[in-house]
C-alpha cells in the first residue's frame, strides 16, 4: 500500500486500536515477576506506542501533504548535491550605505566547492558570503545569503554587471536552509561550470520581514511594508553593493511554497522589477489565517489584486514569463496549477513544471531547483559589458 493510502491509514488506526485493547485485557496475566511477564509488558506497551505514533504521522502527513511515497520519506529517490557549510562564526565588516539608506553588511565569506567529478581539482563555484540587507525606506533588516559566480572575481569581468535571482524560502523559513539543504549555490556553480547557466548572482533570504508574523510579501495598510522592501529596497541595495545589472529585464525571483506565491505575485504586480518567477509548490491567493491577520485593511479589492486568479481574470495580463511547478501526486495545488496555466493569455508566459509525485517537501523542490534556475537564466539573461553586445561574455 503507498504511504497515502487510505487503507493504510484506516490499518494502521484499527491496529493500533488493537494494541490498546490488548494491552488492557491481558495486562492482569502478566503481573507475574518473571522475565516472560516482563516483556510481555514491554511488548505490549511498544507496540501500542509505536502503532499509535505511526497512525498519527500517516494522519498528519495526508493532512499536509509532506511525503507522496516511501521514496519520498526514505530519501531513496532524491535530489543529489552537497551542501555548503556555513561557519557559525562571523566575521563583521562595514556595511555600505547608498543615499537612499539601504545597506548589505557582509558578516562572513567562503568558498563555495564545485563538486565535479571532471571539473579538475583548481575549479571554483564562486563565494557564498552571509550578509544583513538593510532597507531604507521599510526599516526592515534582514538576515540573507548572497552567491557571487566565479566570474564575478575574474580580471576580465571587473566591468560586468550581472543578473540577480532573488530566492525565497517558504514560511516561516530560515535562509540559511536555502544553503544548506537546498543547496542553491551548489546547484547553480555547477550549472553555470556546464554552461547550463548564465554566471548569475543569488540572493537568498525569507519572505516573512516580521516575523513571527506571516506577511505574505503584502505592503499591509498601516503595517509592515513588505511588497515595497523586496521590490525596491532589496535591488537598491544589491546594486549598490555588487555589480548587479539595475532594472526588471535582469531580475527574476523563485521559492517554495509562500516563497513560490511571492515569487508569482511580486513579478505580476512589479513587472518593472522582476521580468521572470518561478515558483515551487506555491499558491495563488494570499493565505489568511491567525499569522497573517489582516493583511488587506479590510479592503476587499485590495485582497482581489493579490488573488492571482483574479487578476489573470480581471486585469491586463502582464509581460513577464512565470514557471509554476507541481506534482501530479502528492502536491495539493496540482490542479490549480494546472488551471493557473490554462487561464495565461499572451504576453504573459508561463510554463509547467510536473513530477510525476512529490509531496510539500525539500526532496520536491531539489528536483525542482535545477530545472527551474536554468529556465529562470534563460529569461533574465547574461551579464552585460560595456562596449560589448548584450549577451556576449567576456574572453
Amino acid at each position: 500500500m503507498g504511504l497515502t493510502s487510505q487503507k493504510l491509514q484506516i490499518l494502521v488506526a484499527l491496529i493500533a486500536v488493537g494494541c490498546f485493547v490488548a494491552t488492557v485485557w491481558i495486562w492482569p496475566r502478566l503481573g507475574r515477576r518473571n522475565w516472560r511477564a516482563l516483556l510481555g509488558r514491554v511488548g505490549l506497551l511498544a507496540a501500542s506506542q509505536i502503532f499509535t505514533l505511526a497512525a498519527i504521522g500517516l494522519a498528519a502527513n495526508n493532512w499536509g501533504a509532506f511525503y507522496s511515497s516511501w521514496n519520498d520519506l526514505l530519501g531513496t529517490d532524491a535530489g543529489n548535491g552537497t551542501p555548503v557549510t556555513i561557519n557559525s562564526g562571523v566575521h563583521p565588516s562595514s556595511a555600505t550605505q547608498d543615499s537612499q539608506g539601504n545597506s548589505i553588511q557582509v558578516l562572513d565569506s567562503k568558498p563555495v566547492p564545485l563538486k565535479l567529478p571532471d571539473a579538475g581539482k583548481d575549479a571554483t563555484g564562486g563565494i557564498l558570503q552571509q550578509v544583513t540587507l538593510k532597507g531604507g525606506s521599510t526599516g526592515f533588516s534582514e538576515d540573507a545569503y548572497v552567491y557571487l559566480p566565479p566570474q564575478y572575481g575574474q580580471a576580465a569581468y571587473a566591468h560586468t554587471r550581472f543578473p540577480v535571482i532573488l530566492v525565497f524560502t517558504g514560511y516561516p523559513g530560515t535562509p540559511k536552509n536555502l544553503v544548506t539543504r537546498m543547496q542553491y549555490p551548489t546547484v547553480a556553480a555547477q550549472a553555470i561550470q556546464q554552461k547550463q547557466m548564465q554566471p548569475t548572482i543569488l540572493v537568498m533570504m525569507r519572505p516573512a520581514v516580521n516575523l513571527p508574523r506571516d506577511t505574505e510579501c503584502q505592503d499591509v495598510p498601516g503595517g509592515p511594508q513588505a511588497e515595497t522592501f523586496f521590490t525596491r529596497d532589496v535591488q537598491n541595495a544589491v546594486t549598490h553593493e555588487y555589480r548587479a545589472e539595475t532594472g526588471g529585464a535582469h531580475w527574476g525571483v523563485i521559492g517554495d511554497s509562500t516563497g513560490g506565491y511571492c515569487a508569482l505575485k511580486l513579478t505580476m504586480r512589479h513587472p518593472e522589477a522582476f521580468s521572470a518567477a518561478a515558483s515551487l509548490s506555491g499558491y495563488y491567493a494570499s493565505a489568511v489565517d491567525s499569522t497573517t491577520g489582516d493583511l488587506f485593511g479590510g479592503s476587499q479589492q485590495l485582497r482581489n489584486e493579490n488573488d492571482l486568479m483574479w487578476r489573470l481574470k480581471n486585469l491586463p495580463m502582464p509581460k513577464v514569463s512565470l514557471l509554476v511547478a507541481s506534482s501530479l501526486k502528492g502536491e495539493g495545488d496540482y490542479k490549480a496549477t494546472v488551471a493557473f496555466a490554462a487561464a495565461a493569455k499572451a504576453p504573459l508566459e508561463v510554463s509547467t513544471l510536473f513530477l510525476p509525485e512529490g509531496g510539500h517537501n525539500f526532496g520536491t523542490w531539489n528536483k525542482e531547483t535545477p530545472p527551474a534556475l536554468r529556465w529562470l537564466s534563460a529569461r533574465i539573461g547574461g551579464p552585460a559589458t560595456p562596449g560589448l553586445p548584450a549577451g556576449s561574455l567576456p574572453s
